[in-house]
């Protein structure tokens, strides 16, 4: 233990506090939002919603340090974009227009950054955004050389430079959406729009030069239009949230927390492909709390459940999307895993050291 009680070496910032697991939890409800304390940052969501003359505006804004830069299914520069998107999308938002922040350490190769930024008006035009300010930085070299992957071959990594993007996200907000975990209860059901775990395993395969005999894809992708046809459904969605850094199980986490009720979610129901199974098996982690970057949980009523996945499957992103569990009235609150052999196991949000940087 530390003189100040906190476990040994957390008496200073460490790797895992930015896992998105419980270390992270504990250092922004501990050191970053009591001096910054107000109502709008109170809720910790993926957004702000403002009032603003002809309807609530929501702002978000985010940081990407990926490493390697380009990875299969996507690089650095679509990773900001579709996150930024997203966590405006899953506010109840219409994605209006994003900043591009960028860091650039000295040495980067330029035609990578080309190809970064032309991802980045690529992803923009396919969320139906439009980046319209920004700012560069370089500063001198003084990290590890990051791994770059040309072209979608996980064992074709060459060593490039560092780059560290930040973008904001402005949206309008949808009138009628009301998402709230306190209109939880008993019986709401819980969907993902596809396989999980994707976009981590991704990353994590090619930095450990493991290759399939299917190559393993990120997932990352505006989510916008798929939840776009979700709400304009007429289902009443209580809650919906990107599953990143955390995996499902983080965002579990978060909604039996906000309802004070149990969550309980059936194994065999969890969309997994048999690659990002492997890969799992063979990295050690568990699926439910790998990272993704094209997968959103919703929490409906059970009347909507049907109306959700009907307006899922109609949509090319969410053609794979399943129920997984429901919202149970039982105690303590917590995340209840009943697995494919009909035992039962409680799922923990991560608590980071396990969770590689991957976002």
């Amino acid at each position: 233990m530390s003189a100040t009680g906190a476990p040994l070496g957390h008496d200073r910032v460490v790797i895992a506090h930015g896992g998105g697991g419980e270390l992270m939890g504990r250092l922004i409800r501990e050191h970053l939002v009591p001096p910054l304390r107000n109502e709008r940052l109170a809720g910790l969501a993926d957004g702000a919603v403002m009032s603003w003359p002809g309807g609530d505006l929501v702002l978000t804004t985010d940081s990407y340090v990926v490493t390697p830069l380009e990875f299969p299914g996507g690089d650095i520069g679509r990773l900001a974009v579709a996150g930024t998107v997203n966590d405006l999308a899953v506010m109840g938002a219409t994605p209006i227009a994003l900043s591009l922040a960028l860091i650039l350490e000295e040495g980067l190769p330029l035609d990578l950054l080309d190809r970064i930024i032309k991802s980045v008006a690529t992803t923009a035009h396919e969320a139906g955004v439009e980046v319209v300010t920004g700012d560069t930085k370089v500063i001198e070299r003084r990290t590890t050389p990051a791994l770059s992957v040309k072209g979608e071959q996980p064992g074709a990594a060459a060593p490039q430079e560092g780059l560290f993007v930040n973008t904001a996200g402005v949206g309008r907000r949808r009138p009628g959406v009301r998402l709230d975990l306190r209109r939880v209860e008993p019986g709401d059901v819980i969907l993902v729009n596809g396989g999980i775990a994707e976009h981590g395993l991704a990353v994590m395969s090619v930095r450990s030069g493991i290759e399939f005999e299917s190559v393993l894809r990120s997932d990352v992708v505006p989510l916008n239009g798929l939840i776009a046809a979700v709400l304009d459904s007429g289902a009443d969605v209580k809650f919906m949230r990107d599953a990143t850094r955390g995996g499902i199980a983080g965002v579990l986490a978060d909604i039996s927390e906000g309802c004070a009720r149990t969550v309980e979610v059936h194994e065999a129901r969890v969309p997994l492909s048999r690659t990002a199974r492997h890969a799992a098996e063979m990295l050690g982690l568990d699926p439910l709390t790998v990272a993704n970057e094209g997968k959103c949980v919703f929490v409906v009523a059970e009347k909507d459940a049907a109306r959700v996945l009907g307006a899922c499957h109609a949509h090319a992103l969410g053609a794979d999307a399943a129920a997984i569990g429901r919202v149970v009235d039982r105690s303590p609150p917590l995340v209840e895993l009943v697995t494919r052999v009909g035992g039962r196991r409680v799922v923990q949000r991560p608590y980071g050291e396990e969770l590689p940087r991957i976002c």
